[in-house]
């Protein structure tokens, strides 16, 4: 029960350093067993002396004695000059690397080696310093989890959010933030928990603590879908404020809405109102890892229920109202309901006073006699010279 181990691994990005000189670091997610979630950094020649020892350790299972016996992966060894094209298109190998590893045997995927290897070291806990040449770049993993040289755009420029309030940690995963605290943030998690940074820490915050800088308004949050998306609910919520839903584990709604803060516009029949990200799953997905993020984690606050918020801007975040997401939703869910199922016409509708109209029937073939006695002069010549 108290065996220390790691739950998974995941390849976040890479940052491209300038101190003490130009090289190259990535960054991993690990979660350990008791749900906490660390950020390593390590470089890539770091890795491959890890894979070396690995192999040493396990020469049964790394194909030294029998090649069909082989089941730790392989991994490239570092090249003469790594720049940023290496950097890049290494992303996918290691993640396809580690998500082998740790499927591995317990007695590898769970080896004191490679627990010491990820554990936060003293440099994961210091950030660099900004530069006075150049800031250090940050590349993150596409969302889809694929990465190629041609999903590079270039340097990501971490987005930089103010905190409105006061917020206290109540795990080893989040971030305490005092009112005015500058962050850039690393990740926008669907639950609304971001995964954020300053100087001198990092964890995870809720994203109705943060404000951006330059707008009130958060233009990355999407349009209302009011066809809506299919997901069931894995844990029961009571509502604590009006417009929000109470839901019991296991039913079937529509979300129509993804806000950022985690806070989702949900319906159910012909009913909407708020309820939390984290206590949804897409229908037909396993739950088993939204579970583990709720015991960590849980629901993020609602910017509503934060006391004593300071913003800088004079105007607030628009938000649409329940009501306003209730009479859109009946009204498009009337529009499919009448395009799916075409009610009885009014009497007076054109429909309703004309019945359908028959197929013509197909005349019979006149007789050769009949077609002589009304066709044109010219056509009685031409038929009278071919015969």
């Amino acid at each position: 029960m108290g065996d220390t181990f790691i739950r998974h691994i995941a390849l976040l990005g890479f940052e491209k350093r300038f101190i003490p000189s130009q090289h190259y670091v990535y960054m991993f997610l690990v979660k350990w067993h008791d749900l906490s979630e660390k950020v390593v950094y390590r470089r890539f020649t770091e890795i491959y002396e890890f894979h070396k020892m690995l192999k040493e350790m396990f020469p049964i299972e790394a194909g030294d004695i029998n090649p069909e016996n082989r089941i730790i992966p392989h991994l490239p060894a570092p090249r003469w000059f790594d720049g940023q094209r290496a950097a890049e298109s290494r992303q996918g190998t290691l993640t396809e690397y580690y998500n082998t590893l740790m499927g591995l045997p317990v007695k590898i995927s769970r080896c004191p080696q490679l627990l010491d290897f990820f554990r936060v070291r003293p440099d994961d806990l210091k950030l660099p310093t900004d530069s006075q040449v150049k800031k250090p770049e940050t590349y993150l993993v596409p969302k889809d989890g694929k990465s190629s040289v041609t999903d590079i755009t270039g340097p990501i420029i971490l987005q930089t959010y103010r905190a409105i309030a006061d917020f206290e940690k109540t795990s080893s995963s989040q971030m305490a933030l005092a009112t005015g605290d500058v962050v850039d943030v690393v990740e926008k998690s669907e639950s609304g928990w971001w995964f954020c940074q300053t100087k001198t820490k990092r964890g995870w915050v809720p994203a109705s603590y943060l404000e951006p800088l330059d707008s009130p308004d958060e233009a990355e949050d999407p349009e209302p879908n009011y066809e809506g998306e299919p997901y069931v609910t894995i844990k029961a919520y009571t509502a604590e404020m009006e417009d929000e839903m109470s839901l019991q584990e296991g039913e079937a709604i529509e979300v129509i809405h993804k806000l950022l803060d985690g806070w989702w516009v949900v319906r159910k029949d012909d009913i909407t109102g708020y309820f939390p990200s984290m206590y949804l799953q897409k229908s037909g997905q396993d739950a088993a890892q939204a579970h583990r993020q709720i015991k960590s984690r849980g629901a993020p606050p609602r910017r509503s229920s934060i006391r004593n918020a300071h913003s800088i801007h004079q105007r607030s975040r628009k938000r649409l109202s329940q009501d306003t997401y209730r009479r859109n939703s009946v009204r498009f869910l009337q529009q499919r309901r009448g395009q799916a199922r075409p009610g009885p016409r009014s009497p007076g509708s054109p429909r309703a006073t004309q019945p359908a109209k028959p197929q013509p029937a197909v005349p019979p073939r006149p007789s050769a006699d009949l077609i002589l006695h009304r066709c044109s002069e010219s056509t009685k010549r031409k038929l009278a010279s071919s015969v």
